[in-house]
Formats: C-alpha cells, sequence, structure tokens
C-alpha cells in the first residue's frame, strides 16, 4: 500500500525524527488507519538504501498513523513517497 511521509511527530519544543507521520492511501477514517498498526514501513533513499520502520498507532481521525523508525529519517524524506507491507 502507498503512503505519503507529511512530517515528524513533534510538540512545542521537541521534535522526534525517527517518529513519523504517515498518510496511506485509502485510509480516510481512524477504524481504516487502526487495521495498520504493526505493518512495516519502507523508505527508499534516492540512493536505493531502504529504511524499515514499524505503525505504531493512529494520529487523528482523518487516517493517518505514527511510524516509528530505529534510525531517524533525513528531512528529505518529508513529502515523498513511502510504502506500507
Amino acid at each position: 500500500m502507498k503512503a505519503v511521509i507529511l512530517n515528524y511527530r513533534q510538540g512545542k519544543r521537541t521534535q522526534s525524527t525517527n517518529q513519523l507521520i504517515v498518510k496511506p492511501e485509502g485510509s480516510s477514517s481512524k477504524e481504516d488507519a487502526s487495521k495498520l498498526l504493526g505493518k512495516s514501513v519502507e523508505w527508499t533513499t534516492p540512493s536505493g538504501k531502504k529504511i524499515v520502520g514499524k505503525v505504531t498507532r493512529v494520529h487523528g481521525r482523518n487516517g493517518t498513523v505514527i511510524a516509528k523508525f530505529n534510525k531517524g529519517l533525513p528531512g528529505q524524506a518529508l513529502s515523498t513517497k513511502a510504502e506500507i507491507i
């Protein structure tokens, strides 16, 4: 399933670069997003390296999810495509 990386998870004064807000295609509600919990998220760098994370929880009511990666993703990853496996 295709997805778009929207932004880092952040607070008022902090930013978690290893946790990202991801919008899956076709997911428009909290119920749709909850079906994706535990699935893998894979982002490919422009050079071809694959960075793998995991969907940990639902974010909001519009079908977005939080994905946690072991290493943080670079800023170039924002607004690019990812794959939910």
